[in-house]
């Protein structure tokens, strides 16, 4: 187990004291441990007269003994909780989980073009793109995406994610120098489903994994201008006593998505800054509240996604860093109807011939015929609002894209104050 026999002996009784459990059963199912071994530990805190047995075999349990912390075991319970309020599923030690990460590895994925394909196929991409993608996605290093606005660079991303496909092991909490840090987050973390065992059934199916760790999806964590420095700090709960882990380390074995890079109250350069080691090294560096560092690994694709030009945002050094850097431009003109085309069938909307070419004769050479994946489904909902709004089926005209074609760009003029 490599975990301290104390912390474990305590958090058994402090289990016990928070979750009110009697039975071994009931409480290796809540430590996440072997049945055999949580029988060990209740067996030694026996030995030190800090658990006790009621004497009753709990009949609607299968006859199991039933057991209750004596009043020496319920002051060390308080005497442990006064130190950390952990309790609940055993940590996993961290040089243990730094072996699983290794198994998991994002890097030991290959993903083929097929797959690729069939986690973007519902967007109409450029040829070439799927060329630059597919190489970096299979080598699990660090992603620039960056082209004008509105182009799906955040889609990409989540299809990326989408084309990972296979689960892994994700630790409740890990311990590292007698503290617990704890990783499972249900907001970035989606389960797979478990089995429980039925406890009538000859063989019992589950559990053939430790459940100190939680089988999920690959993780993704999305954050956007709200991204700072101090969000890739352990977390320290002063009240529980406990850490939580930073974004990058519940990211571990899935992808890091930096969106609206240069929309941050941190300048990009610095965000970048903090993330050299990690990029480099696969390994990151955090500090305990007492200031000691200590190394975790950093097994994350993470994908940097903004409007500006990396010279404008980067220098050289930082740039060298990023291991690929993808434009992502806007739709030529037919590609851009070909959008069109699938946004109008998706919702219900009929096509009209004089209007589609008032939009491309007249109001496109407006702005340089410079077309964005967003435009189609800005212009298509819009009519379908005056739609609604005037009371006549779904149709498109000249005047009604006119009218959406206003609400898509604000005219340049000063107002007065």
């Amino acid at each position: 187990m490599k975990l301290p026999l104390v912390m474990m002996r305590d958090i058994i009784l402090k289990t016990m004291f928070r979750k009110n459990t009697e039975q071994v059963s009931d409480l290796a199912r809540a430590v996440c441990l072997p049945i055999p071994v949580t029988q060990e530990l209740v067996d030694l805190a026996r030995d030190q007269n800090l658990i006790e047995a009621t004497g009753t075999l709990l009949a609607n349990s299968g006859n199991e003994m039933g057991y209750q912390l004596t009043d020496a075991g319920k002051a060390r319970a308080l005497d442990a909780l006064a130190q950390s309020e952990y309790y609940g599923a055993m940590p996993v030690p961290l040089e243990v989980y730094s072996e699983q990460v290794k198994r998991q590895s994002i890097r030991n994925i290959q993903i083929t073009r097929e797959q690729l394909t069939g986690a973007m196929g519902h967007l109409v991409l450029p040829s070439n793109l799927l060329d630059q993608l597919g190489p970096a996605v299979s080598a699990g290093r660090s992603i620039l995406m960056y082209g004008p606005p509105g182009n799906g660079k955040s889609t990409i991303s989540n299809g990326i994610r989408d084309a990972m496909g296979d689960k892994i092991y994700i630790p409740r909490a890990i311990e590292y120098a007698g503290q617990v840090i704890t990783v499972y987050d249900p907001i970035v973390h989606s389960a797979a489903e478990e089995q429980l065992d039925d406890p009538s059934s000859l063989r019992r199916s589950s559990n053939r994994f430790d459940t100190r760790y939680v089988k999920c999806e690959r993780p993704t964590v999305v954050t956007g201008g709200e991204l700072s420095l101090s969000m890739l700090d352990l977390v320290y709960n002063p009240t529980a006593r406990t850490y939580q882990a930073p974004l990058q380390l519940k990211s571990t074995g899935g992808i890091f998505i930096v969106d609206d890079l240069g929309r941050q109250a941190e300048p990009p350069q610095a965000l970048v800054n903090r993330w050299i080691v990690p990029l480099e090294e696969s390994r990151d560096i955090l500090a305990l509240q007492s200031g000691e560092k200590f190394e975790v690994p950093f097994d994350t694709l993470v994908i940097f996604s903004t409007n500006f030009h990396p010279n404008e945002i980067f220098d050289k050094a930082a740039l060298r860093r990023i291991f690929f850097k993808i434009k992502i431009d806007g739709p030529n003109q037919e590609d851009f109807l070909k959008i069109f085309a699938m946004v109008a069938k998706k919702r219900k909307m009929p096509l009209d011939q004089d209007a589609l070419i008032h939009l491309l004769k007249n109001k496109y050479p407006t702005i340089d015929n410079i077309y964005a994946n967003y435009q189609p489904i800005f212009l298509i909902d819009q009519m379908i609002a005056t739609c609604e709004f005037e009371g006549i089926p779904r149709q498109m005209s000249p005047e009604l894209i006119d009218r959406a074609w206003e609400n898509m760009f604000v005219k340049q003029e000063h107002i007065e104050h």
